[in-house]
């Protein structure tokens, strides 16, 4: 693309159906990323993006000042908001981290379905100009501009194949990876009890009283219907 017209006009207008070939590598890609260790660490950087701008979002929606994002080496992080530590804004706060990588993958399986694999792309952009300005730690801000950079490239040099096959993957990866990380959290839960506890279903736990392990089967439930919907959409073309 050569002007901000030209990239208006990829944004706007429906790609071909990618190949059979395409929607079944890109997912076997994916999992590839989920079941190899280092894959995993490294791409769940991705996640952990996207899981803090979740939370960042909905604090700002709910009334409550945000005041920082971190993304740390071992692929946690951290959003800190102002606010009542109580009541609505805070469930809603809390509740949107786990769920907010696969509302986003089920978006972009729909826009995809649709035949709009640059708008997925620029989206996504969008979500991590965002988080950019909020990101507090040099670690985070590495991760942020590499994420960024590669999705740049593809998104502005790459072909309409490439782009339809990198958006796909992303999709496939999102939507798989976000119940993966649930049950990632809920391994950790296991070997922190009571105030230790600091996931978001411990979290949630504290303030409603409601057991972690039902925001856990929330959290899973949800990814899960969110695969099972855009996993759907994008394997329509099969």
């Amino acid at each position: 693309m050569d002007t901000i017209g030209d990239l208006w006009t990829q944004v706007t207008t429906p790609q071909a159906p990618p190949t059979t070939s395409v929607v079944v590598l890109t997912g076997v890609a994916a999992l590839v990323c989920l079941v190899v260790p280092w894959l995993w660490h490294l791409t769940r950087h991705g996640l952990t993006i996207l899981h803090e701008a979740a939370h960042g979002g909905v604090a700002v929606l709910v009334g409550r000042r945000l005041t920082g994002i971190r993304v740390h080496s071992d692929t946690s992080g951290l959003t800190v908001s102002v606010g009542k530590p109580r009541g609505p804004g805070m469930v809603f706060t809390l509740l949107a981290g786990y769920i907010g990588p696969a509302a986003v993958g089920l978006g972009a399986a729909w826009l995809l379905s649709r035949g709009y694999p640059t708008a997925v792309l620029w989206l996504l952009l969008v979500v991590l100009a965002l988080v950019l300005v909020q990101i507090r730690n040099w670690y985070g801000l590495w991760a942020v501009l590499v994420s960024t950079a590669v999705l740049v490239a593809v998104t502005w040099w790459g072909s309409d194949e490439v782009r339809s096959t990198f958006a796909h993957a992303l999709t496939w990866f999102l939507l798989l990876g976000a119940p993966r990380a649930v049950l990632e959290m809920q391994q950790q839960r296991r070997r922190r009890r009571g105030p230790s506890d600091t996931s978001d279903a411990g979290q949630l736990a504290r303030i409603t009283h409601v057991p972690a392990g039902v925001w856990v089967a929330v959290f899973l439930l949800v990814c899960l219907g969110a695969l099972a919907l855009g996993g759907g959409w994008l394997l329509a073309v099969l």
